[in-house]
């Protein structure tokens, strides 16, 4: 599933494209993938609206439209969002194809669970999913206090509290894994046992990892791609995730896995404790 690195590099690639053109037509290729508001169709609320901005939350893009209307996109597991300057032919798993005034974006999704729904956009924190994300972890106002807080006295796995995206918004798995390496804490560990330093060294190891997906365009095993159609490279500088059974790059010690809060896990025994 595309993570905070990734909906941020779709986010800016799409951006440098679309922004200020008009949506010209709409065409459904499986009606599911997307959701009016009240009644009204998809096609009928954003059919002749301009692209004003693209934002993120967490993992959702928002596309904000002129006329007060925004589109929140989740990619979910296998989504895309990608660009093309002329006319292109749908794929067997493109749902839905946006024609603008110049060239067109198609939302594809093998998995088919992925949704783009219209919502106006004084409603979109209060009346949608948004409105229960917990703070985004690259903003200013992000502090290691305000980490802490969010911890508040649960008692679950750091890997579980921070997968939890009420606690903190756009982690996941991969980037989880890659921040508790970096932090040098074991997954396993509760929350509620994290010194004040362990708490600092934790906050910024997510921001740095994050901030360093980011810089590589994301990370590409098998589904993700930019609104280009580009590969990220951040699996080049991953050092657990998916490297289960693989020496240590830091230490040689064998990676390690478990399953904790539904998901695979892998650690370092030796350098996280």
């Amino acid at each position: 599933m595309p993570e905070l690195p990734e909906v941020e590099t779709i986010r800016r690639t799409l951006a440098e494209h679309v922004t200020e053109l008009k949506i010209e037509e709409i065409r459904l290729f499986w009606p599911s993938a997307v959701i009016g508001w009240e009644g009204r169709s998809f096609e009928a609320m954003v059919t002749g609206r301009r692209i004003q901005t693209i934002d993120r939350r967490g993992k959702y893009l928002l596309i904000r439209l002129d006329e007060d209307l925004t589109l929140i996109a989740h990619m979910r597991m296998t989504g895309r969002l990608n660009y093309y300057v002329d006319h292109q032919e749908p794929e067997k798993h493109t749902h839905v194809v946006f024609r603008l005034e110049q060239g067109e974006v198609h939302f594809s999704d093998v998995r088919k669970f992925g949704r783009i729904q219209a919502i106006p956009t004084p409603l979109c924190i209060s009346g949608s999913t948004l409105c229960k994300l917990g703070p985004e972890p690259l903003e200013l106002e992000f502090t290691p206090e305000v980490l802490k807080e969010r911890f508040g006295k649960k008692k679950l796995p750091l890997k579980a509290a921070l997968l939890d995206q009420h606690v903190l918004a756009g982690l996941g798995n991969i980037y989880v894994d890659e921040s508790l390496f970096k932090a040098g804490i074991t997954p396993t560990r509760g929350v509620d046992s994290l010194s004040e330093e362990e708490v600092f060294n934790l906050h910024q190891a997510i921001q740095s990892v994050l901030q360093a997906g980011i810089d590589a365009q994301g990370t590409s095993f098998r589904d993700y791609r930019d609104a280009n159609g580009e590969k990220g490279s951040f699996e080049r500088e991953l050092q657990v995730y998916g490297r289960s059974g693989e020496p240590c790059k830091v230490c040689g010690q064998t990676l390690e896995r478990l399953r904790l809060a539904g998901r695979t896990t892998v650690y370092c025994t030796r350098c996280q404790k």
